[in-house]
């Protein structure tokens, strides 16, 4: 504690040195707990009245290859077989056009050949690559 009793003699004594930390750890973890609650809502924002325009976005024509590697390497891309020649020419013919190449691969087929599709696209210059997967059976 803080204080200090009285003695027998009715003589003070000394007071204590200590300093009582635990209602300002208490202080301290309520506005921390109020701090935490509130901080999601201190969003401020300008309201800023915008021109209005006749302009409208232009469309964006991202070419979506489908790719599709089967158990024993073979690719077929947008359901035609293709050749590994094949597919890197029209990858680096595509990259122009920001494709997006959704990659469908047996789920027995070799990492290896993933991987290595994976780097061909990334060498031709294709930067967004999604695995198409199925959904689980219920």
């Amino acid at each position: 504690m803080a204080f200090h009793g009285f003695s027998a003699s009715g003589q003070h004594g000394q007071p204590m040195a200590e300093i009582n930390t635990t209602p300002l750890v208490d202080v301290m973890l309520v506005l921390l707990v109020v701090f935490l609650i509130t901080a999601p809502l201190f969003h401020q924002a300008i309201g800023i009245d915008l021109p209005r325009t006749a302009a409208t976005r232009a469309p964006q024509q991202d070419t979506v290859l489908h790719l599709a590697l089967q158990r024993d390497g073979s690719l077929q891309l947008d359901g035609q077989a293709i050749s590994q020649q094949q597919l890197d020419s029209r990858l680096h013919s595509a990259r122009t056009s920001n494709p997006q190449l959704q990659l469908q691969a047996d789920k027995a087929t070799p990492y290896q050949a993933v991987a290595a599709v994976m780097a061909l696209a990334q060498q031709a210059g294709v930067n967004r690559i999604v695995f198409v997967t199925q959904p689980l059976a219920q």
